[in-house]
């Protein structure tokens, strides 16, 4: 679909014949029920399950961690499940105080012992939870879930009483906080649970919205596939009187031409992100509304390392080589990116080692070295999402790779839930990808090329990376961790296991009735604290 199309009279007709009259948004805004574009079809809405943007957006309005993340200021951590922290010296041993009045939605009390069958659940060897890792810091946690370690007794969180938490890390940790706002750091309610299977077994009816109890400020009330997904307030959330919306509903919307389109005839409050060919226009035409900002996340391009085809570091190099990043981000993606020359997003102290550039004829030297010619060309298929604009995204690299290599490639769509798994069972040959940071620190982008990690997905790994990053942990000087990070990630880039692209910015549209959103690196908007008002 054309800009032409999108922005033609016919189009714009039941926005503007509507303007004597309440709008859609108007009556919306009224009942405070907040109208989100949320890109596609979550996956699921188990929180020790799911890995991706599209879920979290939902989970977040449903589950709160020990920690919540501060309205305006992305740094900060404000209490959740837990009414207030404190840590030893070194922060190495934390103790979490819950708050006494918490409870899950069904009016049952939050306790110690649904974080730790929360965190015995993630970490279980039989649940293989993707995300296992991020609760790795705790003492013994990896072993357990590698089954090294057969009691969970061993692993180091305790329950001192039914609101205080113990928790012991495997090495000085002073950004858990940070951690705990993530999902996989969420509790989940052992009685719901268990009323519909085993502590292990995988997407039983207990997120049903018929089932679903959970501990944030909305409730589950509506899953209608390709439809909607509504939350309602929680009466029975600690921070009732904080929570001002009555309704969050979620629309999974792929195409963002009908996702803007719909924002226009104001029927949306936010969208998800606005489709390359829109951002102008928007820029211009809604000032008031467009918002172009810092996204803690990167762009990249995964290669199924077990395949012989990408064996030789020469062609992965030359692959990566031949990509002009600036000329995908100004002809493609259109949203103010930057060129990614590492995998961590630029963030304080910490500068990525600056590996991956654009030089064609280098690209075209290594890959005649590894044994490639027009006679002999390197053959293989691109897998990406069917999300609106992802051909023309994949198209750009298969131009640009066989207008300067001798190969051949091909463009393989799946929808999300089947792109997915495609990635987890590296049933592809490369894929398009990226990753959005889940706290700020470099190590969010660092930690998931260990092996056997859940987000890896190339099939790389190498024992002196994961030996710089257990240094950089165990580093009591910032310098010297930051030197040891930075030296991971150079050995990471030399390797190619990826091919990164750019460095995220969040584009999207914000109605004027929407309070209290602000810019937030990790777009985590905490919704207990947004408001609507016309």
């Amino acid at each position: 679909m054309r800009l032409a199309f999108i922005l033609s009279p016919a189009l714009l007709m039941p926005f503007l014949s509507s303007c004597d009259k309440e709008s859609p948004i108007d009556k919306y805004t009224e009942k405070k029920i907040l109208i989100v574009g949320n890109s596609n079809e979550p996956a699921g809405l188990d929180p020790q399950i799911v890995t991706g943007v599209i879920e979290s957006n939902i989970i977040t309005s449903l589950f709160e961690g020990l920690c919540v993340q501060h309205p305006s200021d992305s740094g900060g951590s404000m209490p959740g499940a837990a009414a207030r922290w404190d840590a030893n010296e070194d922060f190495t041993e934390w103790t979490f105080h819950l708050q006494k009045n918490g409870k899950w939605s069904d009016g049952m009390p939050v306790t110690t012992a649904d974080f730790l069958f929360a965190y015995e659940r993630i970490l279980s060897p039989d649940f293989a939870a993707k995300y296992s890792s991020m609760l790795y810091y705790i003492k013994n946690g990896e072993k357990f879930n590698k089954g090294e370690l057969k009691d969970f007794s061993e692993v180091g969180v305790k329950a001192i009483d039914d609101h205080t938490l113990k928790i012991f890390l495997r090495a000085p940790i002073p950004f858990l906080p940070h951690l705990t706002k993530h999902y996989t750091w969420y509790p989940v309610p052992k009685h719901t649970v268990l009323a519909h299977g085993t502590m292990t077994e995988r997407n039983t009816y207990w997120t049903a919205p018929e089932s679903m109890v959970s501990n944030g400020p909305f409730k589950l009330e509506t899953w209608k596939f390709n439809d909607r997904i509504e939350v309602i307030r929680n009466p029975h959330y600690w921070d009732a009187d904080t929570v001002k919306l009555n309704a969050i509903r979620y629309l999974p919307i792929g195409n963002k031409y009908t996702e803007a389109r719909m924002f226009f005839n104001d029927q949306m409050h936010v969208t998800e992100r606005l489709a390359p060919e829109m951002i102008g226009y928007c820029r211009e035409r809604y000032p008031e509304e467009f918002r172009q900002e810092v996204y803690l996340g990167c762009d990249f391009i995964r290669f199924n390392m077990t395949l012989e085809k990408f064996k030789d570091v020469r062609v992965r190099k030359a692959l990566s080589l031949a990509i002009d990043r600036q000329l995908i981000i100004d002809k493609v993606t259109k949203g103010g990116e930057e060129p990614a020359q590492g995998i961590v997003s630029p963030m304080g102290e910490y500068k990525t080692a600056g590996i991956a550039k654009h030089n064609a004829e280098q690209a075209s030297q290594l890959i005649e070295e590894a044994g490639y010619s027009d006679s002999n060309k390197l053959k293989f298929t691109l897998l990406t999402t069917d999300r609106d604009g992802a051909k023309t995204y994949a198209e750009a690299f298969q131009d640009m790779w066989q207008k300067i290599l001798p190969v051949e490639v091909s463009i393989e769509q799946r929808e999300w839930k089947s792109y997915q798994d495609m990635m987890s069972k590296l049933g592809y040959e490369m894929t398009t990808g990226g990753w959005i940071g889940d706290y700020p620190d470099p190590t969010t982008f660092l930690d998931m090329w260990k092996k056997g990690d859940g987000n890896n997905r190339t099939g790389w790994h190498s024992e002196e990376y994961e030996k710089l990053l257990g240094k950089a942990e165990l580093a009591t000087d910032p310098a010297e961790r930051i030197r040891l990070l930075r030296q991971a990630e150079t050995l990471f880039l030399n390797e190619h296991p990826i091919v990164p692209i750019y460095w995220h910015t969040s584009v999207y549209l914000l109605h004027d009735s929407v309070k209290n959103w602000h810019p937030l690196p990790l777009r985590n908007q905490p919704y207990k604290f947004i408001d609507l008002k016309k």
